[in-house]
């Protein structure tokens, strides 16, 4: 990996402050100084980085965020969270969308160089830039990934409440079950739901692929899955968008939530609660995961604490008409 600008600190004997003073000729340093810094600039073959220097500078009040893309509720409610209290605390918000992207490498990096922080979402950023970014000393907050050695994770949790609703689900009586959101990531959020629905109801249900986590995409996997000859008679899907796709395809075929399929969501987007029939989701504080995020990346910029946290949100499942729930059930 390449030279950090801590290490020629160490080699010089001086903090990272007065090499990047004396890398960027910005404040005043000793010439007996100077000539230690260069001789260890030279010895280890440093090529500054923009990213590094302005880490030692702390001269931003700027976080980063990279996310895949803003254009779902989730990804906007989870930002509404964020900004609220980054405005509370004085710091404006840059935000990095990656899909479709080339150089995410690059951009990443790039974005890291202009802000104090950054909130990651997921596995967006290649790992080895991550490293980098841990290994210099980059306050970091992961938000919906597994926990990271060196840095804040922060996610909903997913396995226990994916259990609970297809157990719910096995209640009904129903056998054949299809998990519409792949591919699967390993460790991720959907990863997560789908371990935690598969755990109860083992060769009863088949992954299948969407593609994105959109209405759009869950509309085209679930016509291709409710046009096959053996149609599942439950459609548990990654995301209440891939839902309300499922609930088109569904209506677009002449079939009948619940009683010829049933679907569920998960999240519990304000669609879910408005959709003919309202949709059985898992209720996850999306707004809360970001205000959170924004708190504990202030703490690590602010050094108001030094040790990694790793926290995990409570969900809730919600059970309304679409799963055949009826009118004399109590939701849980």
């Amino acid at each position: 990996m390449d030279v950090t600008i801590y290490e020629v600190a160490q080699r010089a004997g001086v903090s990272i402050a007065t090499v990047s003073r004396t890398l960027r000729g910005t404040g005043p340093v000793a010439s007996k100084t100077r000539e230690k810094v260069l001789k260890a600039v030279e010895e280890l073959n440093f090529t500054p980085s923009r990213l590094g220097v302005s880490l030692a500078e702390g001269r931003h009040a700027a976080n980063g965020i990279v996310f895949p893309n803003l254009s779902g509720p989730y990804y906007t409610e989870v930002l509404l969270g964020y900004e609220e209290v980054a405005s509370e605390l004085g710091r404006s918000v840059l935000i990095l969308s990656t899909t479709g992207r080339t150089r995410v490498r690059d951009l990443v990096k790039d974005l890291a160089g202009r802000v104090d922080g950054l909130l990651i979402f997921g596995h967006t950023a290649p790992d080895d830039v991550i490293a980098e970014l841990i290994q210099v000393g980059m306050p970091l907050v992961f938000v919906s990934r597994e926990p990271l050695a060196g840095a804040d994770t922060l996610r909903a949790e997913n396995t226990a409440s994916a259990r609970l609703l297809a157990e719910h689900l096995a209640l009904h009586g129903y056998e054949r079950f299809a998990f519409l959101g792949a591919p699967l990531v390993t460790g991720d959020d959907v990863d997560e739901r789908w371990q935690g629905v598969r755990s109860v109801l083992g060769a009863a249900i088949e992954a299948v692929p969407t593609g994105h986590y959109t209405v759009d995409d869950g509309h085209q996997a679930a016509l291709r899955l409710l046009r096959s000859g053996d149609r599942p008679r439950a459609i548990i899907c990654s995301d209440d968008e891939v839902a309300l796709g499922a609930l088109l395809a569904a209506e677009e075929l002449g079939l009948a939530v619940p009683d010829d399929v049933a679907v569920t969501g998960w999240d519990d987007i304000m669609a879910a609660r408005h959709a003919r029939p309202a949709l059985t989701t898992i209720r996850q504080p999306m707004r809360e995961l970001g205000a959170r995020a924004a708190r504990a990346l202030d703490e690590l910029i602010t050094a108001a604490r030094s040790t990694p946290n790793h926290l995990t949100l409570t969900t809730e499942l919600v059970i309304r008409a679409s799963c055949g729930h009826h009118p004399q059930e109590e939701p849980r």
